[in-house]
């Protein structure tokens, strides 16, 4: 029983220890500064998104335990967006509301981020960044954060995973 215990909480940590350096990268300047990325609170949570799944799908890579700390990682930032919300002065009554909101935003960009990623599609992958980080219409608004997720993504996959749980090889920044 108590070695189950350790082991929940021991997962737990890590779980929020990976969510912590997601949000660590897509807090870097040059997300804003060199590829454009608007400073407000819905394109950092598209960022946020983004790096969440870039872990995500490195970690269910890693078999049952890989899947269990990407779902746990995934629970995390269900939890800290929770908790932003109630920051932000939303109310009790209202936040299930916006929680199912974002939980469905959440869900969508990750399916679909994900699909493209294992699919191999770049030209959907680049029109979905253009969309929801960028709001634009037009896919090469995304063409660079593209090229950055898409490096990050096999950066990720080549690292050995005790690695990535403390220092992810995420790609350089640059427009």
């Amino acid at each position: 029983m108590f070695k189950t215990l350790f082991r929940r909480q021991t997962q737990e940590r890590q779980a929020q220890g990976l969510y912590a350096l997601a949000v660590e990268q897509a807090r870097q300047p040059d997300f804003y500064a060199r590829l454009g990325v608007a400073d407000r609170i819905d394109a950092r949570f598209e960022l946020y998104t983004l790096h969440v799944l870039l872990l995500f799908v490195r970690m269910k890579g890693e078999g049952e335990r890989g899947a269990d700390l990407a779902q746990k990682m995934f629970d995390t930032y269900v939890s800290a967006l929770d908790n932003v919300l109630r920051e932000l002065g939303v109310g009790d009554v209202s936040v299930g509301k916006k929680m199912r909101k974002l939980g469905e935003a959440l869900y969508g960009r990750m399916s679909a981020y994900e699909k493209a990623l294992r699919d191999g599609d770049r030209d959907g992958f680049q029109a979905s960044i253009a969309r929801n980080v960028f709001e634009s219409d037009d896919p090469a608004a995304g063409a660079e954060l593209t090229r950055y997720a898409l490096e990050s993504h096999e950066r990720l996959a080549r690292q050995p995973i005790s690695v990535v749980e403390k220092a992810p090889d995420w790609a350089m920044i640059v427009a």
